[in-house]
């Protein structure tokens, strides 16, 4: 860390992000350049249960949602002094007919709660995915359970081109993916459609001359992907942050866990047992990421959306 970082004046912030699959919380301080880490939680609450099919949020998955954030909010008023607390919300609750009724729980814990387009959430995890590679043309990826953004320009920098794609690891295996083990035509029909929304777009990319160095890949399914192929058996965010992918690593991974129940899943080293039901539509995801984008591999990253939220926060 330079000296006029060190110099600074850092304030501490909380950024809750309720995704489809996972609500997390990232606690740190930040001086609007440096995002020093403090608390990080992740419980996967599968808030958009059955949301594809039905448009509404299930009341009980609603309240794991409430029970989780309460949780974090436990954690926050630990800290001694002020903090200020941002909570966005993405795919299910942008989906859902009866988000005001969410909104509103969580208004009554005192959490004002903003549902956030697509591509103002592409737009916060190209800032906090960039954070390790300042000056680079990369391309982020952050595939949730609802919708995947998808995001190129040069690290540091505003993004040259920004998508929300209304496909996601839980809505991919609720439309496509219904065998169990997975049933190669209805794999293949599921790739048939991730493939030819993402065509049009990478297309755009490459006429317009962008290259990237990388792919760098946020969120759940991209960090299984390297606990899972380095069996860890204790989640260590140290050694998934900045790990690289290739793609013969990532299709031996879809590989194995494709030939195995949602029982086997649940058992498998590096996994937790919450994503098993959706990770193969995640992988089907990335893998074709990489395959739009000619890329041979990915970075995982821990930088993502939380961190920008943190540094829109420290920057208002």
């Amino acid at each position: 860390m330079n000296s006029c970082a060190e110099q600074a004046t850092f304030q501490r912030f909380a950024a809750i992000d309720i995704g489809t699959v996972t609500c997390r919380l990232l606690v740190a301080e930040c001086d609007g350049t440096v995002v020093r880490e403090l608390v990080k939680e992740a419980i996967i609450t599968n808030l958009g249960e059955d949301v594809d099919a039905t448009g509404v949020l299930k009341p009980e998955a609603m309240e794991r949602v409430f029970t989780t954030v309460r949780g974090f909010l436990d954690i926050i008023n630990s800290f001694e002094g002020p903090t200020q607390i941002t909570a966005m919300a993405t795919s299910a609750s942008r989906d859902a007919s009866n988000s005001a009724d969410f909104v509103a729980g969580l208004a009554q814990m005192g959490i004002s709660l903003s549902v956030i387009p697509g591509e103002k959430e592409a737009a916060l995890s190209f800032m906090g995915a960039s954070l390790d590679f300042a000056g680079e043309p990369i391309i982020v990826t952050d595939i949730g359970g609802g919708s995947t953004e998808i995001i190129a320009g040069v690290a540091g920098q505003e993004p040259i081109f920004a998508h929300s794609f209304n496909i996601g690891c839980r809505r991919i295996t609720d439309r496509f993916l219904h065998a169990d083990p997975l049933d190669a035509a209805e794999v293949e029909a599921g790739r048939q459609w991730v493939r030819e929304q993402f065509m049009p777009y990478f297309q755009q990319m490459e006429q317009a001359g962008f290259t990237p160095t990388r792919v760098v890949s946020v969120a759940g399914t991209a960090t299984s992907v390297v606990s899972m192929r380095d069996r860890m058996e204790v989640y260590n965010s140290a050694l998934v942050h900045g790990a690289v992918v290739t793609k013969d690593e990532l299709d031996l991974v879809f590989f194995e866990l494709s030939g195995l129940t949602l029982e086997q899943r649940k058992q498998r080293v590096g996994l937790q047992p919450q994503r098993a039901g959706v990770i193969n539509g995640g992988l089907i995801i990335q893998q074709e990421v990489l395959r739009a984008a000619q890329c041979d591999a990915f970075v995982a990253s821990e930088s993502d959306i939380l961190q920008g939220i943190i540094l829109t926060a420290a920057r208002a």
